[in-house]
């Protein structure tokens, strides 16, 4: 593989680019990760996968693109290679060296994902399919928010869960209950599709050298930024002053706290259909309390 990627290296870097050495780091539970330290003296970051799914590197890749258009927003990993049309499949990343957050991160990093999610689109979704993890996430355009988390992000998990016998019949009926009352639960009122990270847990973000909030690992789409901030506070939280100074950036509609766990159950069904049933308890818990 190395061969490989020098190839799609040089000319990024020019032809004599070949790799020292590398070292394997910390990666999720979909793909494997390595720095690859350059005989040039620069340092990328690599992603690979034998078994990917179609344009799964390609739709990541993409997704950064896109993240990239908002000038004060976080720091986005510059994508710098890409074989997506066999197996292994990789992609070649910026590296950015991660270090620990300072005490105005939170805040940094609220102000920036304001700045991101003021870019806008005349409708919700996005020209392209894409994954939440290396499950499919259907972009399907929409003009109505409501319509478009309904149909394409709770219904497509449900119907996902359901053709797999992970969702008991009564937390099936439930969860159908809610999506046919999501209006009555979800303000979006004066809210536009915003640009969004998609997939914005505590393992998709971190601070560079300088302080500078970086994401990356997305799923991006046009949809109701109240996912974005939901998803921060699932699996572990930001400091209050996050919350606080988003929300002077970027005032959101009053009760967003009593709204964030439907945006949650997405992923939560996500990870009912990627884990199994230890998630099955925490998709019950939010359909109870919107009961």
């Amino acid at each position: 593989m190395n061969e490989e990627i020098c190839k799609l290296l040089q000319p990024v870097f020019g032809q004599e680019v070949k790799v020292q050495s590398s070292s394997e780091t910390g990666g999720g539970c979909i793909n494997q990760t390595r720095i690859l330290q350059l005989t040039n003296g620069e340092r990328v970051f690599l992603k690979h996968n034998s078994h990917p799914a179609p344009d799964f590197f390609a739709a990541e890749s993409k997704g950064l693109q896109f993240l990239a258009q908002a000038e004060k927003g976080p720091r986005i990993p510059k994508p710098l290679a890409l074989q997506d049309s066999q197996v292994p499949s990789f992609l070649i990343l910026e590296y950015i060296e991660a270090s620990a957050p300072e005490p105005d991160f939170p805040i940094r990093f609220a102000r920036s994902l304001a700045e991101l999610h003021r870019i806008t689109h005349h409708s919700f979704g996005l020209d392209h399919d894409n994954y939440i993890g290396s499950t499919p996430q259907q972009n399907t355009h929409e003009t109505n928010g409501i319509h478009f988390f309904r149909d394409h992000r709770l219904q497509t998990q449900q119907e996902l869960a359901r053709k797999s016998g992970k969702l008991p019949s009564a937390t099936d009926k439930n969860l159908s209950k809610l999506c046919d009352r999501l209006e009555d639960y979800l303000d979006i009122s004066g809210e536009k599709p915003a640009l969004l990270h998609g997939d914005l847990w505590s393992g998709n973000y971190f601070p560079d050298r300088g302080n500078t909030p970086c994401i990356f690992d997305p799923a991006v789409y046009f949809g109701l930024r109240e996912a974005d901030l939901a998803m921060t506070a699932l699996f572990g939280r930001l400091p209050q002053s996050f919350y606080d100074a988003y929300h002077e950036a970027f005032p959101l509609n009053p009760g967003y706290e009593e709204r964030k766990d439907l945006y949650n159950l997405y992923h939560l069904l996500n990870h009912l259909n990627l884990f199994g049933s230890s998630y099955l308890g925490s998709v019950q818990q939010v359909l109870n309390k919107y009961h």
